[in-house]
């Protein structure tokens, strides 16, 4: 049977087909069904009313060394950019469909159609396909042939729940494939275009500023009684500065980012220990910190935390709002004029400004 690539679709599975979907990935692939988590994009390659081949898209990989030195990002920006990176997690050609040149032809054609179907479902733009090929079973003959470049290994370790794994018994060969020309530029520069900028401007912090964040508030008074205190007040303020700081917002967003802490995460932060587990505060000691601490103080310690560290800024963007609820003891608007630092996102210093004659 001869088949006409030309006559070949690409396009989304439908949430009727998704059965069917996982169904096949589970009895052709060898990793088996992957479950939507987060952006996730399921695609199907089609030849008249025909499934062909089957294909997964979903987030980056959190680290990658061969792909972050590709890029040349700073770990500053890298975690506000990894939305930008799409990981093509599956790929299975149905069994019988391996025709010559189908599977780059597949490929092919997700590369036209994904930034846009990205777009078009998540509200976000893509720059970057990323991929992960296992060397002991294939060598990645597709994607070189569909103009994927190959980066080199892994190091082989695996993400755990508790981080990484000890030992890197499978690296893997990464490829990557820019979305336009100037991805790269893109993704390293220091100041990131205003097109593909997403929600609230995050950094990621390091292991250092962890252990030191809970010093910057400890001659702030603790307005809790001392009856049932389960967690320090430094160390409540430091989660909640940490996890708005990484561009978590509300309590409940804080509390999420909290619960998701690895061991040794919660170690740095300085979380109490329980039956020989790191605990976290909940939502609700949060929400009761944050909104009886004496928010002068609060502001000074966050002040010094940004002497400290916004050092790492290499430029400062000022920005001015009016804050259409807050009136003065003059019946006027409040007009608050901030200086924020462009790499790190903090504020360095806010002002009232008196409305103009």
């Amino acid at each position: 049977m001869q088949v006409n690539l030309h006559t070949l679709r690409v396009r989304p599975v439908i949430k009727s087909e998704e059965a069917r979907y996982r169904d096949l990935m589970r009895q052709h692939h060898y990793l088996g069904d992957l479950p939507k988590i987060g952006h996730s994009l399921w695609y199907v390659a089609t030849h008249g009313e025909e499934w062909a081949a089957l294909l997964s898209f979903s987030a980056s990989a959190w680290k990658c060394g061969a792909r972050d030195r590709w890029i040349g990002w700073d770990f500053r920006h890298q975690y506000d950019r990894l939305s930008l990176i799409a990981n093509n997690s599956r790929f299975l050609i149905l069994p019988e469909w391996h025709y010559p040149n189908l599977g780059s032809k597949v490929l092919s054609l997700c590369h036209k159609r994904i930034a846009g179907d990205w777009q078009e479902y998540f509200g976000q733009p893509l720059l970057l396909l990323e991929t992960f090929v296992d060397p002991a079973r294939f060598h990645g003959t597709v994607y070189r042939a569909a103009n994927w470049s190959c980066l080199g290994l892994t190091r082989g370790f695996r993400r755990t729940r508790d981080g990484y794994s000890a030992d890197a018994p499978s690296p893997k060969l990464v490829f990557i494939l820019p979305l336009q020309r100037d991805a790269r530029a893109q993704l390293s520069r220091s100041i990131l275009d205003p097109i593909y900028r997403t929600g609230t401007p995050k950094i990621m912090l390091t292991a250092q500023q962890m252990r030191t964040l809970p010093d910057f508030f400890n001659d702030i008074p603790d307005p809790r009684r001392a009856e049932g205190r389960r967690h320090r007040l430094s160390v409540v303020l430091a989660i909640a500065a940490g996890a708005t700081l990484c561009g978590m917002r509300g309590y409940k967003a804080i509390a999420t980012w909290a619960k998701d802490l690895k061991p040794k995460a919660r170690e740095r932060f300085g979380c109490r220990s329980e039956n020989k587990k790191r605990v976290v505060p909940s939502e609700s000691i949060i929400r009761d910190v944050l909104v009886r601490v004496d928010p002068v103080k609060l502001d000074l310690a966050l002040q010094k935390w940004n002497v400290a560290f916004g050092k790492e800024d290499q430029s400062l963007a000022i920005d001015g709002k009016t804050m259409c609820n807050a009136i003065d003891e003059a019946g006027q608007q409040t007009h608050i004029m901030s200086v924020v630092g462009h790499e790190t996102a903090l504020c360095y210093t806010q002002k009232k400004l008196a409305p103009c004659p």
